[in-house]
This record gives C-alpha cells, structure tokens and sequence, in this order.
C-alpha cells in the first residue's frame, strides 16, 4: 500500500491469547459450518499489544476498532462469546491514539447493557457500539433494539451491525440489510454502519445506503479482491464514495491494503473508504 494514507481498521475483536482460547474452547459444541471449517474457524491473536501495534505499522494502519462482540449461541442459548467492558479498554486505555472501542450489546439484558454503554461512551472514551444479532433470533429491527438505538441517539454515537450471512451455524435472515431501512424510518437520525458488506444480499444493502443519509457499508470481512462488482462500483462512486468503511474482521491488513489498491479507485474515494470516513462519521 502506498504511504499516502494511515489506514483505520473499524472491524476488529479482542485479540489477547487468553481471549481467543477461551473463544475456541467455547466453540465446542456449537454447529460448525463448511465455510467456517474452511477457514479455519478462529480469530487472530497476538502476544502482545506492542506485537499487534507492529503488524499494523507494517501495513500502515493507524487506528484499530476493538468491539465488545456479544455473540449468543443459537444452538446452545448461552453468550459464547462475551467480551467484558475491560477486555476492550485494555487496549484505549493503554494505547488511546492506535486503539477505538465499540460497546456491546444484549437484547435480552437491555437495562444492564444500556448502563454499560453509557460508562463505555461518558467514561472511557468509546465511540460506537456493534451488534452481532444472529444468535439471538431476532431480527435487526426487533423492539428489544429499539432501546439501543435511541440510547445511540442520545449519546450521539454511531451503532455497527453485521449484515448479510452469518459465518457461524446460525441463521442469517435476521441479519437481511432490509431490516436497516424500517429502523431509519422510525429513527431517522441514527448514524448506522451495515458491516461485513451485506453479502448475498449486497444490492440490498446499497439501496439502503442510496435511500438514507445515515446508512454507511462497512467494506470489512471479506478481501477486497472478492468484492463484488457493484459494490466496487459504489464505493467509488460520487453517491458511495463517502459512506464506506474499510475494515478486516480479523482478515490480515497488508495484503488487505494491497487489494484495496488494486481496485481502481480514484484517490478521494480511496481516502474516504480507508480513513477519512470513519475519522468522519466516529468523530475521531
């Protein structure tokens, strides 16, 4: 990648030994799929913070967003992945200028999780908050996230939220990018960001994003050589070009980078796409 631009990953997890252990090990037991077995099944992890830091000045990214994924098992009906409040700050509060929290969320705990993000927002700094709903059962725009979403509202905070198909052995109708366009109707102020691109259900996710001003598509989970056409199309266009978000979701950042650069974009779009919109829309 060229070094022009210091690039900010929005879609990363908690990425310590001890926290990805205790995420493979809470694996067992749950429904794995072809797609996950094939790739390995398993977020990245480093040694260190000081080892994730030279990684990311190697390919040349600024800012890392580390989430509190609250991932509840379909199968089993326990929170199997549960990342704690310290286990992000861990990272902004140690490194604040290389590391971006977004808060959790549990439907089925709404009083608790909407006290936690107000300490996760007013107390240590965070930005955003990001939901990963599959597990759960419901859809996107079920009353029990309406609460989270006017909490977002009046903190004035943007909330992520995987769309489109969902690795693990869970249904993903409920992550349809449709469901973003009944949530802006009733909560037209709400800065959203559909994460993971939407796929299979890409042109559905960009109609959202034409529609509404407050819908953004996270470029993240996937390699930018995958992409399909018409999203490339979107990001570099004058109606797409500043509401897309690079990321990885724990995909390597180099050669991620690498394929950003090879898809033609025009240099605003690029900055857009790798920094400028999430400095933007996280208010950064």
């Amino acid at each position: 990648m060229a070094k022009d631009i210091k690039a900010i990953d929005f879609m990363y997890y908690v990425a310590t030994p001890e926290f990805i252990a205790r995420w493979t090990a809470a694996k067992k037991g749950e429904l794995i799929c072809r797609m996950e077995r094939a790739l390995g099944g398993s977020l990245p992890s480093f040694e260190s913070m000081e080892a994730m830091i030279r990684q990311m000045d190697e390919a040349n990214v600024d800012k890392v967003f580390i989430t509190q994924t609250k991932m509840w098992s379909y199968r089993n009906r326990w929170m199997y992945m549960d990342t704690k409040l310290e286990e992000v700050t861990q990272y902004t509060q140690k490194y604040p200028q290389r590391f971006v929290g977004l808060a959790g969320y549990n439907p089925f705990r709404i009083p608790e999780s909407l006290q936690e993000i107000e300490v996760a927002v007013k107390q240590y700094g965070f930005k955003g908050v990001y939901v990963h709903i599959y597990g759960f059962d419901i859809p996107l725009s079920d009353r029990k996230m309406y609460p989270l979403f006017a909490k977002c509202v009046e903190l004035d905070i943007p909330v992520s939220m995987q769309v489109g198909h969902v690795l693990e052995g869970m249904p993903s109708e409920h992550g349809r990018p449709a469901y973003l366009d009944q949530i802006a109707s009733d909560f037209p102020t709400l800065k959203m960001v559909g994460a993971h691109t939407g796929w299979p259900w890409v042109e559905e996710l960009i109609s959202c994003c034409y529609k509404w001003e407050n819908i953004y598509i996270g470029i993240d989970a996937w390699m930018p050589k995958y992409l399909k056409p018409e999203l490339v199309q979107f990001v570099g266009s004058r109606l797409g070009h500043e509401r897309c978000l690079w990321g990885t979701n724990g995909l390597p950042w180099k050669p991620s980078l690498d394929q950003v650069d090879q898809l033609g974009l025009r240099d605003e779009a690029r900055r857009n796409l790798l920094a400028d919109n999430a400095i933007r829309l996280f208010k950064l």
